[in-house]
């Protein structure tokens, strides 16, 4: 049985989010690695009484990538099959591709550390800003962004299509403030600004883009040996170089989220399991491709559940 594993990104962690898989040894490991790797104790951070350590961007993409990865490994050991293809959305490409083989987990975490540094400290504090747009075609909102960019001089632009009707425009706080005024008189249902510090996935992202190139450069990748969709193409590639062309590409172009689901769906899987904390790919995805079948792994019992489904 053909099926598909997704991983979620940035926005989909929480408090005590790892509780239902604690009671297994794999779990624990994996994190007690990742404090070994970056002498940062997740574990105690997700039982803290504020979300605040855990919403920080240095944190919040290496917390989600060894919650994600280890979710997997828990999967695996339990008698998982191998999914047929996998992805990830923004920071969960990185989660696609370590279970994929392609890079280490330790090696992924490091730069997965870079990227959140390099991302945080691209643009000055205050000066980036993000929004949510619901109930407007994708085309308008594009051609509302470059209006509003080209008005200004400044950049916006759409960068995360994640599913018909909903989609995350980002750039400077100036022009994505003029763009939310504009996408509401167009008709938007809501255009909501995000409590995020970066804007993700556009030019202004280039800085930290070229970081992630140079680092990459310097690190030993493996072909895939899971097919993984890429965010910034909805394709995948066997050809190393092209992986790490795309995880930098992935920085200042946009998530094609849609596109990632559709071509999943053609290639005739429609059982996905979101693997990771959070159900916001699962809301996803059903608003992409209505016969999509959805699971989530929070607990040892949907690993059962997935374990006895897709077997």
């Amino acid at each position: 049985m053909a099926f598909a594993f997704v991983f979620p990104g940035q926005g989909s962690q929480s408090l005590n989010m790892m509780d239902g898989l604690l009671s297994c040894q794999v779990v624990k490991d994996t994190f007690a690695l990742a404090k070994e790797v970056l002498d940062v104790d997740f574990l105690a951070m997700l039982k803290l009484d504020s979300p605040d350590a855990i919403n920080q961007t240095i944190h919040t993409q290496p917390l989600m990538l060894t919650a994600s990865y280890a979710t997997y490994l828990s999967y695996m050991e339990q008698g998982g099959k191998k999914p047929s293809i996998l992805s990830g959305h923004s920071l969960g490409e990185w989660t696609a591709l370590v279970a994929s083989g392609v890079i280490d987990f330790c090696a992924a975490l490091k730069l997965v550390k870079l990227r959140a540094t390099a991302m945080q400290y691209a643009v000055a504090e205050g000066s980036g800003a993000m929004a949510a747009v619901i109930g407007l075609d994708d085309d308008k909102v594009v051609a509302i962004c470059n209006q509003v960019a080209k008005e200004l001089g400044l950049v916006v632009a759409g960068v995360n299509f994640n599913s018909p009707g909903q989609i995350v425009i980002a750039g400077d706080k100036e022009a994505v403030e003029r763009a939310t005024v504009v996408l509401k008189d167009a008709g938007a249902r809501m255009v909501k600004v995000l409590p995020v510090s970066v804007p993700s996935h556009c030019s202004l992202m280039k800085s930290a883009a070229d970081q992630m190139q140079d680092a990459l450069s310097r690190v030993t990748f493996n072909p895939p040996t899971i097919p993984v969709l890429h965010n910034f193409s909805a394709a995948s590639y066997t050809d190393t170089d092209l992986i790490k062309d795309a995880l930098v590409k992935q920085l200042c172009m946009p998530v094609l989220w849609s596109a990632t689901i559709n071509k999943i769906v053609s290639d005739e899987v429609i059982e996905i399991v979101e693997c990771g904390p959070g159900k916001v790919l699962s809301g996803l995805n059903k608003r992409i491709k209505q016969n999509i079948v959805s699971y989530n792994l929070h607990n040892k019992e949907d690993i059962a559940l997935v374990l006895a489904r897709l077997s």
